[in-house]
């Protein structure tokens, strides 16, 4: 492909999900024309690989590629994968942290559902695995040190818990209104219920504590699926691992769901904390999860933050029917999704 030198790893993992659901799902160049495009995405941190020769805050240009800042701007992973599947509909590209990806399949189920479009592509990819983004999470006391197993770092919701792994990855669904998916005899997977999305206001790092603004995003995703809390049947939490994120989240799912106690699981427990990307790939792995009738455990998780939460603490080999997702990033942004088995 000519125009991979302008990828920087996570928009790679980007255009490379974008065409495998596109082609999973057998969508038509006629389809795809008039197609939404919808990506979360995250920063370029690796600054050592793309400017090596730095010194005294001085770079040398000799050998940068002309088109670099190629590889810095968000929107080009959707440019590329406009070109590759010859997309021409409304195209947004969402970098609100952690909450991007799932925002970004939250706005195109939303303009789906209005009537705007008929059918969209959604997703995000990203990769902070390098020694930019890991000195840019140390920095900000977010990651987990001092821990002697690297299988034991990441342990959402248990009260020993010192900050996420770091992952990487991307995932991508086609989306499209109920009518349109039968008319052309696609493969139906899920439904999306509800969305909803806010921003705390509070901090630049550290959540809202009392959860205020992210309990906004999860009732207004249960208000436009018109289900009550006792219809979650499971709730994939963001949980980082880190301190302040996971007591919010935890005190949060506590405060909304007193009668009926959802299963909770924590998926960056076993894949790493994908920035930008793990909406979709959380959302990818609940589908799977969904399908295979199979509620994972949380893993290290043995002494948890919350009493009152149903956190899953061993594996369990049963079938529920919905699952809500829920992203908060930096900056405050929240986002929730409510996806039901079709």
């Amino acid at each position: 492909m000519k125009h991979r030198r302008y990828l920087n790893l996570g928009a790679s993992f980007t255009v490379a999900a974008a065409l495998a659901a596109a082609n999973d799902a057998l969508i038509s160049k006629q389809l795809l024309h008039h197609a939404g495009l919808f990506i979360g995405a995250g920063p370029n941190l690796d600054i050592e690989s793309e400017f090596p020769d730095i010194h005294h805050g001085t770079a040398h240009w000799a050998n940068i590629q002309a088109l670099w800042l190629l590889k810095f701007l968000p929107n080009t992973a959707a440019s590329i994968i406009s070109q590759l599947l010859e997309i021409h509909g409304e195209c947004a590209t969402f970098c609100t942290a952690c909450a991007a990806s799932l925002q970004a399949i939250g706005d195109a189920y939303r303009k789906i559902k209005d009537g705007y479009l008929d059918i969209a592509l959604a997703g995000g990819g990203d990769s902070r695995l390098n020694s930019g983004a890991m000195m840019a999470y140390k920095k900000a006391q977010s990651l987990s040190t001092g821990v002697e197993r690297p299988d034991l770092a990441c342990r959402p919701f248990d009260k020993d818990r010192n900050g996420f792994v770091s992952g990487e990855g991307a995932a991508f669904f086609v989306l499209e209104s109920l009518d349109h998916a039968k008319k052309r005899g696609a493969r139906i997977v899920a439904e999306i219920m509800g969305f909803g999305a806010s921003i705390d206001g509070y901090g630049m790092t550290a959540p809202q504590p009392d959860g205020l603004y992210a309990k906004k995003a999860v009732l207004q995703a249960c208000k436009q699926a018109n289900i009550s809390d006792n219809a979650i049947d499971v709730i994939s939490a963001h949980g980082t691992g880190t301190q302040l994120n996971d007591q919010m989240e935890a005190d949060m799912i506590h405060d909304i769901f007193v009668s009926e106690k959802p299963s909770v699981i924590a998926l960056k427990s076993w894949m790493g904390h994908m920035a930008a990307a793990c909406g979709a790939a959380e959302l990818a792995v609940c589908l799977a999860c969904m399908a295979y009738d199979y509620i994972p455990e949380i893993r290290n998780l043995n002494q948890p933050c919350n009493n009152n939460v149903n956190f899953v603490r061993s594996p369990q080999q049963k079938a529920f029917q919905t699952v809500l997702l829920e992203n908060f990033g930096f900056g405050g942004q929240n986002s929730a999704i409510i996806v039901r088995r079709f």
